[in-house]
């Protein structure tokens, strides 16, 4: 169980993050369900990356520290993806 509820939080993070991106950025919006798929992409992205680049902070385990990056790192990463799909789709669009 330990092993799998980082992953958890990641993408429900990215997910959370896509919507939000969504809601202040109206014109790169995916839709709330297209906000949220590319949001849990970003997210599980975004965990990645942070412990591949050694940021991740605490131990690896379940102390606050982990999680908090588990859920930054989500987050951000969901956010970052929603927004990147969405202006590659409005320039498509055009």
């Amino acid at each position: 169980m330990e092993t799998w509820l980082p992953w958890v939080i990641q993408l429900v993070s990215g997910a959370v993050g896509g919507v939000g991106a969504g809601s202040v950025m109206k014109d790169q919006s995916l839709g709330k369900v297209g906000d949220a798929i590319s949001g849990l992409v970003g997210g599980g992205i975004g965990g990645v990356i942070l412990h591949a680049l050694n940021l991740a902070v605490g131990s690896g385990g379940m102390d606050a520290a982990s999680i908090g990056t588990d859920i930054a790192g989500g987050g951000i990463g969901g956010a970052v993806v929603m927004i990147i799909v969405g202006v590659i789709k409005k320039a498509l669009g055009k």
